[in-house]
């Protein structure tokens, strides 16, 4: 064994490099296994502690579920010693099925012959609610003033709004009025001037005999003085021509005036065109007047004004101006599954039930729709049926329900129809 060397001595060289003796190195290999904290956990010691975490929790999660659910005596004693209910102090259970809606229970489990029949619904005025809507052809005529509104009780034709294209056709009924009196007053005088020239021909007849007349005598005379000897025959050639131009001018004149005798003063041609005139002129202004009545909306029956749509200076829209019904005779629309109409018979008596009702109201079965169609009343439970066939059920109100219903127009409602016995 070498010895090491001392101060006074100075190393010697190795003489082979095999011969060289390095110092040792203390070298820590427990990183191969793990890393150590202070405390001697490995983390490889924790993962295999964390495998049993999702165990641990799945038998918890299961153990409270089959306690929950079932109940188990032991579990119930636990709750009756420590006085606690299930469910944080409901009266109903943890985890039990939860009951269906009355209205999906009736419909989906009782039998075809079953003593009732519950559907949804919603409350209406007899003969639904009526959208009023602009008069056809008001285009982009706007509200100009409102005559009514939420709640008035109006009649029929009674006035609704006034649009403001009233003064553009109240102008144009004007003009087709003064175009009348126009006519008429063409008309008055083709009359006058049709007398006027049956008159002128009367007389020019008459005047024309009076001249015939004349001529022949005065042909008659020379004549008479020709065969004499005392006048000659061109005085007399010349009376008989103006005797001849006499009778023609009697002709002519009765011709003119027969145009007058042999037809009425109203079937003359010129007083046809004044009357047929008049008449196209008549037409327009009664077509204008008719335009006039664009600029008014007027109720088409009479009912309580529901909900207004528009406000003056607004164009009325897809909603129309406003909805109205009879509030006052109050039924209500029920939907009954297609396999159980069969059941329902006019006259059955129903029971109409809501939460916002004081008390059930009561009615008979009145209509039973005659197609089968896509319901619109859903129940708000979860598992309720959105997609199901119903037939419309309209059920009239007795009055003492229809008054406690007219504050509630569309307010939905469960209908219990009590089945009547039929053979």
């Amino acid at each position: 064994m070498s010895q090491p060397p001392t101060g006074n001595e100075r190393p010697q060289a190795p003489r082979d490099a095999r011969d060289v003796v390095l110092p040792k190195q203390v070298v820590d290999r427990s990183g191969m296994a793990g890393s150590r904290d202070p405390n001697g956990w490995s983390i490889w010691s924790a993962l295999r502690v964390a495998r049993f975490v999702p165990l641990i929790m799945g038998l918890v999660m299961l153990g409270g579920f089959i306690g929950l659910y079932f109940q188990p005596p032991g579990l119930q004693k636990l709750f009756a010693l420590l006085k606690l209910q299930p469910g944080g102090g409901t009266s109903t259970p943890i985890a039990v099925p939860a009951r269906p809606s009355p209205s999906q229970s009736d419909v989906a489990a009782k039998a075809s012959g079953a003593r009732h029949v519950v559907g949804l619904g919603k409350l209406v005025p007899l003969g639904d609610i009526v959208t009023v809507a602009p008069p056809f052809g008001s285009g982009d005529a706007r509200i100009a003033t409102m005559s009514v509104k939420e709640g008035d009780l109006i009649e029929k034709d009674a006035m609704i709004a006034t649009l403001d294209n009233e003064p553009t056709l109240k102008a144009a009924v004007l003009s087709a009025r003064a175009s009348v009196n126009a006519r008429e007053a063409a008309l008055v005088q083709t009359r006058a001037a049709v007398r006027a020239s049956r008159d002128e021909a009367r007389a020019a007849w008459d005047r024309a005999k009076v001249t015939v007349a004349n001529a022949e005598r005065e042909f008659e005379r020379v004549d008479a003085l020709f065969k004499r000897g005392v006048s000659t025959s061109v005085s007399v050639d010349q009376k008989r021509a103006t005797r001849d131009e006499a009778n023609r001018e009697v002709e002519r004149t009765k011709a003119t005036l027969s145009r007058f005798d042999t037809i009425d003063p109203e079937q003359q041609p010129d007083v046809v065109v004044a009357a047929r005139t008049l008449d196209s002129t008549k037409a327009d202004l009664t077509r204008i007047e008719r335009e006039l009545e664009k600029a008014y909306v007027r109720a088409p029956r009479s009912g309580t004004v529901l909900t207004v749509h528009v406000r003056a200076g607004e164009k009325p829209g897809t909603k129309g101006i406003l909805n109205l019904g009879d509030i006052d005779h109050m039924t209500a629309e029920v939907e009954i599954y297609q396999t159980q109409i069969g059941s329902v018979g006019i006259g059955d008596a129903v029971d109409v039930t809501a939460e916002a009702l004081s008390k059930p109201l009561k009615g008979t079965v009145s209509r039973i729709g005659l197609e089968v169609a896509r319901q619109t009343s859903i129940d708000p439970s979860p598992a309720a049926s959105t997609d199901a066939r119903v037939v419309k059920v309209d059920v009239t109100l007795d009055p003492e329900s229809a008054a406690l219903a007219k504050r509630f127009t569309n307010l939905q409602v469960t209908a219990r129809i009590t089945i009547k016995d039929r053979p």
